[in-house]
């Protein structure tokens, strides 16, 4: 008898000390997602489309960065509507990596935002940004800018995402000053 009495006492004691607990918790947080920005994010204003002259010098300060590293990458510039203007494909690069280089390119475009930025999203739980469409969460497609203007956009596939962005930066580098 005096071990279901001792028994009772200690679950009521437990419950007492559950419901403080739970009514001293902080209060909640607001979820990030319901902050509405005054201004819209990444709006840059579609320009011209890149010429093949322009997109041709981006893929060669590219390629050059990438062979001074020995890195073996694959280079897509699109203009500002996402279309393939120009592509190289380094020697031994991987096969895999030349649609990759293009997604990256065409989503930096359309969106009109680095690929890393879907990347960090991901690594910070915001796991919706894998239902929007075409999306590639992952670093190295870089927007081209001339004169305030998106014109197009890089892509680099080949090496670790890290690689990807150095490669795509020093050709993003020709146009974006």
């Amino acid at each position: 008898m005096h071990i279901r009495i001792l028994t009772i006492a200690l679950l009521a004691a437990a419950l007492l000390a559950v419901g403080e607990s739970r009514a001293q918790q902080a209060p909640a947080q607001p979820n990030p997602l319901d902050v509405v920005p005054d201004k819209m994010p990444f709006d840059i204003p579609y320009g011209p489309a890149i010429s093949a002259a322009d997109a041709n010098a981006v893929i060669q300060a590219a390629a050059a960065e990438a062979k001074k590293r020995d890195w073996k990458m694959n280079i897509a510039v699109v203009d500002s509507g996402g279309n393939l203007v120009a592509f190289e494909r380094m020697d031994g690069a991987q096969l895999a990596s030349i649609a990759i280089s293009e997604h990256k390119a065409r989503v930096a475009a359309t969106y009109r935002r680095e690929t890393k930025v879907f990347e960090n999203g991901v690594q910070s739980g915001l796991n919706y940004l894998l239902s929007l469409d075409g999306v590639i969460a992952s670093r190295g497609g870089i927007p081209l800018v001339v004169g305030g203007k998106l014109v197009g956009a890089i892509g680099c596939s080949g090496g670790t995402g890290s690689q990807d962005e150095v490669v795509a930066k020093a050709g993003a580098a020709v146009v974006n000053k």
